[in-house]
């Protein structure tokens, strides 16, 4: 039996208003295919969010893409890898019925299986596709509202306009609403091309009680995730828009200057490289996001173990002012550790200067961070408070459901 229809969900459709009750949401996502720390977390805890306003969820992986198995370091036919680690994943989430793997090397299903899937998209009430995670087949058009969350703001829009890809166009345009973790995408002084797509506003939904609020260890240094370089630069109107790796560069000389612990999880470039010797020469603790982070537990707990975070931002974000902020910083402040990250904009959106920090230069970014260390109590507890304020995951998702 549906629940009772929450008022306040409504959809216009030609002219007049549609009232629906949300009561089976469609989740995609990439855990099985990048099982791995952070990436877990962007993906569940969608689930965890619609869940906790009483919906009815379902994760569905259907990206097309043959497995990844990290353990053989290869791509394979063979989803053995994909299948344990989700059982192990949605089991410790209350949630093991609730997943569905489609195979992309032969086209399986496997978890709930191919009927729930079909099921599902047939009479669901919403797909909420996460970053392109999936992308939309014959039988996802029936289902009844399909929205679009670009976790890659600029990008997904030069992707959207370059011609490189025009099947990809074609599916993002087929979604009924479309929103974006770039803050200011589409307003009149910012240079994201939006090409008529009423891009909303929206931020990572975080599952409060996930991140419970600990002491900070004694000499605990400031950390990070990333990777070195995710993808090669797009290019938009003549200009390049690039990655991590040339924000970073600017602040290579940080560990010295600042005197400040710094320690790095990782990851490495395009072309399989960092330049790691050089970077530890110059204070830099560098470590193996494999070894330091290989699930979602011990994502939490190196982010625990941590006074709080210090990152640049992907050079395209800022370059483009997109008002992103990062999903990870999102949980830091929730376990109450100040962020000292780099402006992208963000700073027109969400708090800074007490539990939250935006630098542009490796001076301020030194002294955001001796400014949060100095008075760690009230940062600590303005990062709570920015956390339950503006990413709380019951929040973010009735937000969401509002928008369209």
């Amino acid at each position: 039996m549906r629940r009772k229809i929450p008022p306040e969900f409504r959809i216009p459709l030609c002219g007049t208003v549609l009232t629906i009750a949300f009561v089976r949401i469609i989740i995609t996502g990439l855990v099985g295919q990048y099982p791995f720390g952070g990436v877990i977390w962007d993906y569940l805890q969608y689930l965890l969010g619609f869940r906790s306003l009483g919906h009815e969820v379902l994760y569905l992986e259907d990206s097309g893409a043959w497995p990844y198995d990290p353990e053989a370091g290869t791509i394979t036919s063979d989803c053995s890898f994909a299948l344990r680690s989700l059982g192990r994943i949605f089991a410790d989430f209350g949630m093991a019925e609730s997943w569905i793997y489609r195979n992309g090397a032969d086209g399986k299903f496997y978890g709930a299986g191919e009927a729930t899937a079909r099921d599902w998209l047939r009479h669901g009430d919403l797909l909420v596709n996460v970053s392109s995670a999936g992308w939309l087949r014959d039988y996802d058009l029936r289902v009844g509202h399909r929205m679009f969350i670009d976790g890659d703001p600029m990008f997904c829009q030069i992707g959207l306009l370059d011609g490189s890809d025009p099947l990809y166009a074609g599916r993002l345009r087929d979604h009924d609403s479309h929103f974006t973790f770039g803050l200011s995408v589409g307003d009149p002084d910012c240079p994201v091309p939006t090409d008529g797509i009423a891009w909303k506003p929206t931020v990572q939904p975080v599952a409060l009680d996930q991140w419970p609020v600990t002491d900070c260890p004694a000499g605990a240094p400031w950390t990070t995730v990333m990777n070195w370089a995710s993808y090669r630069p797009k290019i938009w109107e003549g200009r390049p828009y690039g990655q991590k790796d040339l924000e970073f560069e600017k602040f290579a000389e940080l560990p010295r200057l600042s005197g400040q612990n710094l320690k790095i999880a990782m990851g490495l470039g395009v072309d399989g490289k960092r330049p790691a010797a050089r970077l530890r020469s110059l204070g830099w603790n560098l470590v193996e996001p494999q070894e330091a982070v290989p699930d979602h537990v011990t994502y939490r707990e190196f982010l625990q173990n941590s006074i709080g975070e210090w990152s640049v931002a992907k050079q395209g974000y800022v370059a483009g002012q997109t008002g992103w902020f990062s999903c990870r910083s999102a949980c830091y402040l929730a376990l109450a550790r100040p962020v000292v990250v780099q402006e992208t904009g963000w700073t027109r959106h969400l708090p800074s200067g007490n539990g939250a920090f935006a630098f542009r230069t490796l001076e301020e970014a030194g002294e955001a961070m001796e400014a949060a260390r100095r008075d760690y109590p009230r940062h600590s507890l303005a990062a709570r408070k920015i956390a339950e304020e503006y990413f709380d995951a019951s929040k973010v998702c009735a937000k969401l459901l509002k928008s369209i």
